[in-house]
């Protein structure tokens, strides 16, 4: 079973290293909305591994300044928006974000508030790796979150993004994976 996975890991990641430029562009956007770090992604190929992979996303994400961190937050819908998670987040924010499907109207109510808060505190849009939360918990993160400084919030939500990244980036090598079954 070990050579089967190996070699299934070693077409998968020859499959990746052989996107076309503006595919393996379009591959990274829909991972990460920065442009800086799309460019990065691209510049970085070819990876040996997936773990090859997730540390040069981490390497190239680390040298992303405020502007391209407020790029890729640009490039998520808010929390709660479903019409926006169809349209910003790709074919993945929706599912990202089923937790708030299931929500009541009055925490939808409190989510969409919050959002608004946040986003006239610390002048960009709240981001949570919502994967795996229900909407209670993304609303207690966000009020939580609230009282602290812009400049920690943009930490925060980069440290988010990059699990967002990662996610995505799992979900990348798994369709590079089936396709090449």
């Amino acid at each position: 079973a070990r050579m089967v996975l190996q070699s299934m890991s070693a077409k998968t990641m020859d499959r990746i290293n052989g996107m076309e430029q503006t595919d393996a562009v379009a591959a990274f956007k829909a991972c990460c909305g920065s442009t800086k770090y799309t460019e990065g992604m691209v510049a970085a190929m070819p990876f040996q591994s997936a773990e090859d992979l997730k540390s040069k996303s981490d390497s190239v994400w680390a040298t992303c300044g405020r502007q391209d961190i407020l790029e890729a937050f640009l490039a998520h819908p808010k929390i709660g928006d479903s019409k926006g998670a169809q349209q910003h987040g790709g074919k993945w924010a929706s599912n990202e974000q089923s937790g708030m499907q299931k929500a009541s109207n009055d925490t939808a109510a409190a989510m969409t508030q919050g959002n608004q808060d946040y986003q006239a505190k610390m002048g960009f849009r709240y981001i949570v790796c919502a994967t795996g939360k229900t909407a209670e918990e993304m609303l207690g993160i966000l009020q939580a979150r609230l009282v602290n400084s812009a400049h920690q919030e943009l930490i925060n939500g980069a440290a988010e993004q990059n699990k967002i990244t990662h996610l995505r980036l799992n979900k990348l090598l798994s369709e590079m994976t089936l396709s090449s079954l």
